[in-house]
């Protein structure tokens, strides 16, 4: 009988992997999700007649193509695209295009997955999507990336629009790459309209685009800390990556009076002891950004370079995963707990495998789910759509006052949803608030 599997979640996951067989990481995602839903849903009628849950783990489409440019020596390469459209109940789909090696429909269905629930905490009207292709930027040439961002976006805007789906960047999709993308668009479209956002501020974009997401991954840390009576002034701080976000949540981090301790790539870990000042973040970031090797840049910031290390292996109160999925395994999860951590931010996409999970829920680490806490990219992209649709841009002072404000209505929501047993349960306030204004709108379109 349809709907018996809502019986448990072990039934209901049955159900999925027979539907989406053979991609764990998407299976991870949904399990992750439906764990904190499936008695929500069984206990109202509505949700569950019109089998709500299920229809939102089915994205809406999942479009592939081909993609074939010419690299410098006059090859022909090929390449394989995607773009997941996976919900639009709430605005146009909404999300990041990834170019990496590992892209496959798998891990976008699962980044489009978390994307519907994050998209839904910033309180904007912002569908979920998803997209990217397997293409490796790295060591190719400046013109090579320009044709082959070029190829890409012939083949992916006859399905997007500002209204339609409007993406933005993600891992090897920078402003470089943006500027590319979105200057293909306009020749094909004739259209200035904001079909994409990560634009640089001279072409459309939006103040704060860059620092949003690490900035607002700190902004909710705040709020967290605050709620229990903390001070971040007080945390002793360990980020993994040093790309975008990392750089940025380190920055602000410092700025706020944190002791940020390291940084890291996968050679090893940037550690300084007494913390990383200001000066210290801006020069790992211009240096790193120019290719400068990380061991060199630790020794002229006094730092040191553990090759081959994790953050996780540095005592800290608080850890911020911020490189990519499944980075923070059980090992390094049960380290953290051994050295007496407090508090998991998520400013990755999923960072955490299931097992370390749960090895901090059972040692009662509170967790920002990366859903509400890494949501600040989004955020300002949505405000993005909003400044090219009025044909106007806002001050950078105001973009960071508007970033702050929906991270800490995030907060909110997330704290309101989460409060079981007398104690607040991040990742289950994230997904239960998230499906809560979802899961209406669904509902109120009827069967489609």
């Amino acid at each position: 009988m349809a709907g018996n599997e809502l019986e448990s979640i072990d039934a209901f996951m049955e159900w999925v992997e027979e539907h989406h067989p053979n991609e764990p990481e998407y299976h991870q995602a949904v399990r992750g999700v439906a764990t904190h839903l499936i008695d929500v849903v069984r206990d109202n009628e509505d949700y569950r007649s019109a089998r709500i849950l299920q229809r939102l783990t089915e994205p809406d489409r999942i479009i592939s193509f081909r993609i074939v440019w010419e690299d410098d020596d006059g090859v022909p390469q090929i390449n394989r695209g995607y773009r997941v459209q996976h919900s639009n109940a709430l605005g146009p789909y909404k999300g990041g295009l990834r170019f990496d090696p590992t892209v496959c429909p798998a891990v976008l269905k699962f980044l489009a997955f978390e994307q519907l629930f994050k998209n839904a905490l910033t309180g904007l009207n912002l569908g979920a999507g998803k997209g990217g292709a397997d293409f490796n930027p790295k060591g190719r040439s400046n013109n090579e990336i320009m044709r082959f961002c070029q190829a890409f976006m012939t083949e992916l805007a006859r399905h997007i629009g500002q209204m339609t789906d409007v993406p933005a960047g993600d891992i090897g999709v920078g402003a470089r790459e943006i500027g590319f993308l979105f200057g293909q668009y306009k020749r094909l479209e004739n259209q200035f309209t904001g079909a994409i956002t990560g634009k640089s501020v001279g072409a459309g974009g939006s103040e704060m685009r860059t620092e949003a997401t690490g900035y607002g991954a700190i902004y909710f840390l705040e709020a967290m800390l605050a709620e229990s009576g903390g001070d971040i002034a007080d945390q002793r701080i360990a980020i993994s990556g040093a790309g975008n976000v990392a750089l940025h949540a380190a920055e602000k981090a410092a700025c706020l009076g944190a002791t940020v301790i390291t940084l890291s790539n996968r050679d090893g870990v940037l550690y300084k002891k007494d913390g990383l000042s200001q000066e210290d973040v801006v020069t790992v970031k211009k240096r790193y950004g120019a290719g400068d090797n990380m061991s060199d840049i630790a020794s002229s910031i006094d730092a040191e370079f553990g090759e081959g290390k994790a953050p996780w292996e540095y005592d800290c109160d608080v850890a911020i995963p911020s490189a990519t999925q499944n980075e923070l395994d059980k090992e390094h999860a049960q380290t953290l707990v051994d050295n007496g951590v407090k508090t998991i931010v998520e400013a990755a996409n999923m960072p955490l495998t299931a097992e370390a999970e749960q090895v901090f829920d059972d040692a009662g680490i509170t967790i920002a789910p990366g859903k509400a806490a890494n949501a600040g990219g989004v955020a300002i992209s949505g405000l993005e759509m909003s400044q090219n649709r009025l044909g106007r841009s806002w001050s950078r002072e105001r973009m960071d006052d508007e970033l702050k404000d929906i991270m800490c209505n995030i907060f909110d929501r997330t704290r309101e949803h989460g409060e079981i047993d007398g104690r607040i349960n991040y990742r289950c306030g994230a997904d239960r608030a998230g499906f809560d204004r979802v899961a209406k709108a669904v509902l109120s379109f009827g069967i489609m």
